[in-house]
């Protein structure tokens, strides 16, 4: 993992030096002079060459400073942290969603298989799959919020500023949201996995012994076609903690995918960095434990 992060600071570092723009001009202005932008530019240590500037930053990450925010005016960390929270419990929700739902009915399609109930589950599963995530958020906004009036439309006031855990119902909708389309592609794979693992030696084996068939599909087809699903689940989480922009935007959620796309426009370096560094860091670590949880689910997997 050192290694792959060192190599990500390097490609982040660079690639975001590569993007058209002065941090320095769009921080004061097109009535700007020449001047005042080369002394913001000296301030900013952005007249510093670019090895330099990486040295510089790349100190500061391991000693935990990730900079400070050239336009939120406060250190990198603290702005990706408050934006942290409404992310984070937006995807623990949606994958409690999406586990709930994509997983029994993938098993159910897999054990029905080729029936008429499994016809439509692959439909219904493609159809959601389909969905443009604003369209579904806005109709679930439409419906929910302005028609019956149970849900609040926009907006996340801060649980861990208030310690109201009610204020958990502003995120259900973008849950929704967000599990709909990925929940259908957990019911694709957990479907495809258990069929595939239904026609190993071992199974047949277990049949042979005389195993009752719901034996046999729980501890023998489903367990060992866990394996796919939980690698999935795992990058689903930690793209729902970064990449839901369009979700965030649409019931005004502020979450670490607007941070992203904001930091961008305003070119914002500082943010921008650490954000990715700290998104490629969660990639790396959940990607650990999913390797590591495979000798749990599958007792032919042995780590040594």
């Amino acid at each position: 993992m050192i290694p792959s992060l060192l190599l990500t600071s390097v490609i982040v570092f660079s690639f975001i030096h590569l993007i058209p723009g002065d941090p320095a001009q769009v921080m004061l202005g097109d009535m700007a002079t020449p001047e005042q932008i080369q002394s913001l530019r000296e301030t900013m240590g952005l007249d510093r060459p670019l090895h330099v500037q990486y040295w510089i930053w790349l100190r500061g990450i391991m000693r935990g400073d990730f900079g400070t925010s050239i336009f939120f005016r406060q250190p990198v960390w603290d702005v990706i942290v408050d934006r942290a929270e409404t992310s984070i419990l937006l995807a623990i929700l949606s994958i409690a969603i999406i586990i709930a739902i994509g997983i029994p009915i993938g098993v159910l399609s897999a054990i029905r298989y080729n029936s008429r109930l499994d016809q439509f589950i692959s439909a219904l599963s493609m159809f959601f799959a389909s969905i443009p995530t604003f369209w579904l958020g806005l109709n679930l906004m439409m419906f929910f919020s302005v028609t019956l009036g149970w849900l609040p439309t926009s907006g996340f006031p801060s649980i861990l500023e208030s310690g109201d855990w009610s204020n958990l119902r502003y995120l259900i909708l973008p849950a929704v949201t967000l599990a709909a389309p990925n929940s259908a592609l957990i019911v694709r794979l957990t479907r495809s996995s258990m069929l595939d693992s239904s026609h190993a030696d071992y199974v047949k084996t277990a049949r042979a012994k005389g195993l009752s068939e719901a034996r046999v599909n729980v501890k023998h087809i489903f367990r060992n076609s866990l394996v796919a699903v939980v690698s999935a689940l795992g990058f689903t989480f930690v793209a729902l903690v970064a990449g839901t922009v369009v979700t965030e935007t649409v019931f005004s959620l502020p979450g670490v995918g607007r941070l992203i796309v904001e930091s961008l426009l305003r070119r914002d370096y500082p943010t921008i960095q650490g954000i990715i560094l700290v998104v490629a860091f969660l990639y790396m670590a959940i990607n650990l434990l999913v390797d590591l949880s495979f000798a749990l689910l599958d007792p032919r997997i042995r780590y040594t």
